[in-house]
């Protein structure tokens, strides 16, 4: 009962409130997205090799099963903590970075850039590779139909 008095008091206060419903909207938005398929990938091909079992499914269970429809939140925060860690060693090895961190608050702000400039990248790196790893790749439509000469 306690509980249930601690929330009803956190919906009182506007700026929690505020925080509490857009976290909530974007939990909804996140698993509506979960059900929305990549284009151009074989999705009975994609089955196949989840129906397999192994390693797959385990990254499947960290992905909220987002990864078995190769849905288009499937990756998830990973590329973001992946290009965080990157840069993190690049401050070490770049000394520019390093002067950056060092800075201060425009140093900052300008190494966040570059992890979410990472992050892209290696969001489309990773959904690429793992599109080929799993050979859920749709046949191209420009040759399809055709025969082979």
């Amino acid at each position: 009962m306690a509980m249930l008095e601690t929330l009803r008091n956190s919906m009182r206060v506007p700026g929690l409130r505020k925080r509490l419903l857009f976290t909530i909207g974007m939990l909804v938005v996140i698993r509506i997205c979960a059900h929305i398929p990549v284009p151009g990938v074989n999705l009975d091909r994609l089955t196949e090799v989840f129906g397999a079992g192994g390693l797959f499914d385990f990254f499947d269970i960290f992905a909220g099963g987002a990864f078995s429809q190769f849905a288009i939140v499937a990756m998830g925060v990973t590329p973001y903590i992946n290009s965080s860690i990157i840069m993190q060693l690049l401050t070490v090895v770049i000394p520019r970075l390093e002067e950056l961190q060092k800075e201060g608050e425009e140093g900052r702000k300008k190494i966040q850039q570059y992890t979410r400039y990472g992050a892209v990248v290696l969001g489309l790196v990773q959904a690429f590779g793992i599109g080929y790893a799993c050979g859920a790749t749709a046949p191209s439509t420009a040759t399809a139909g055709r025969p082979s000469s």
